[in-house]
């Protein structure tokens, strides 16, 4: 990917040109097809995924498994990201700050879709040797598991006030 396209990312704000190439030599292009489901929940994850073109649809289990069966595999759609967002989306991050973090979703190409990928010991390689790099570069991912945060507070809180209205009932 060229650095002219990485400066769209808000993962990459305020990193100068030199910078973004640290992480330009260590992208993994994906190309995933129309339909194809590429991440699944629970699944180990190990990289962040940065959406390049095309458009996906997140989406999470409905139901906490409770028996062993597992009868109950309904799924709520949670949303659908495109490249054409601005900033362009970049996914997977939750995985980055635990050795064994498992994929809270799942997330399927609606179009053909081409992604860059960048694993996380490459990402940490990058933090550690370039500490004024790495410092911005988890600001910004900071900043958007903030935003993700404050919106699933949101739909915790809605989905309680609407669960006790009908308790009221």
């Amino acid at each position: 990917m060229e650095i002219k396209h990485m400066k769209r990312f808000s993962i990459f704000n305020n990193l100068k040109d030199h910078e973004l190439e640290y992480f330009r030599q260590v992208t993994k292009a994906i190309h995933i097809k129309v339909g194809e489901e590429f991440i699944r929940e629970g699944e180990l994850g190990d990289s962040i995924f940065l959406l390049v073109d095309g458009t996906i649809e997140i989406n999470q289990a409905l139901t906490l498994p409770l028996s062993k069966r597992g009868n109950d595999n309904r799924e709520k759609s949670i949303v659908q990201l495109s490249h054409k967002l601005s900033p362009p989306p970049f996914f997977g991050e939750m995985t980055l700050f635990d050795d064994n973090a498992k994929r809270t979703a799942n997330i399927k190409a609606l179009t053909d879709c081409y992604l860059m990928q960048i694993m996380k010991d490459d990402l940490f390689d990058i933090c550690d040797t370039h500490m004024e790099t790495g410092y911005k570069v988890m600001q910004n991912i900071s900043s958007v598991l903030c935003k993700k945060l404050v919106t699933a507070n949101t739909n915790v809180l809605k989905l309680t006030t609407a669960f006790s209205l009908v308790l009221e009932r």
